[in-house]
């Protein structure tokens, strides 16, 4: 057993990651060969367990894509008895296969990763953030809404009727 391992979450599932351990998780968008890095939500080692949100950023798991799979058929069938209804499918699930290369702990927390034009720079060089579309929709005039014509009221007509006025009068005997 490895002195250390984490759980780590990907596709809203936990799995156990140890150095050279291979995982099979739901479809991750990378290509094969890639460097992928996993969200741990429990780490340990020999000397210590760390459960806390500040302590898990610093805890670092990655893990190289080795290949992409489907999993087994699993076929479905639907039935109901007497009514002549059956349907049939079929479902195969899109999987990644994952080989962890890495799992320790850090002394600090990693530096944030700076992401292409998510900031603008002003004339004095200071960076401002950029304006979402909602945003910038918000602070132009709004547009003249359409007039509507008002709703009519339906005319009554049968359907609306009580039961009653509907049935037939009754023949009286005399």
């Amino acid at each position: 057993m490895a002195t250390s391992y984490a759980i780590v979450e990907t596709g809203g599932k936990q799995y156990r990651a140890e150095k050279g351990a291979s995982l099979v998780v739901d479809r991750v968008s990378e290509e094969e060969g890639a460097k992928v890095s996993l969200r741990a939500v429990m780490f340990r080692d020999d000397k210590k367990v760390v459960l806390e949100s500040k302590e898990l950023e610093k805890v670092k798991v990655e893990a190289v894509v080795a290949g992409h799979a489907r999993g087994p058929k699993i076929r479905v069938f639907k039935y109901k008895p007497k009514k002549g209804y059956r349907r049939r499918a079929g479902h195969r699930q899109e999987l990644t296969r994952l080989e962890v290369t890495d799992v320790r702990m850090l002394t600090r927390k990693p530096a944030a990763k700076k992401t292409r034009g998510s900031r603008h720079e002003t004339k004095e060089g200071k960076p401002t953030k950029a304006k979402t579309a909602a945003q910038e929709s918000a602070t132009k005039s709004p547009a003249a809404k359409k007039a509507r014509k008002p709703a009519t009221k339906k005319k009554a007509t049968t359907a609306n009727r009580s039961s009653a006025s509907r049935r037939k009068p009754r023949a009286t005997s005399s």
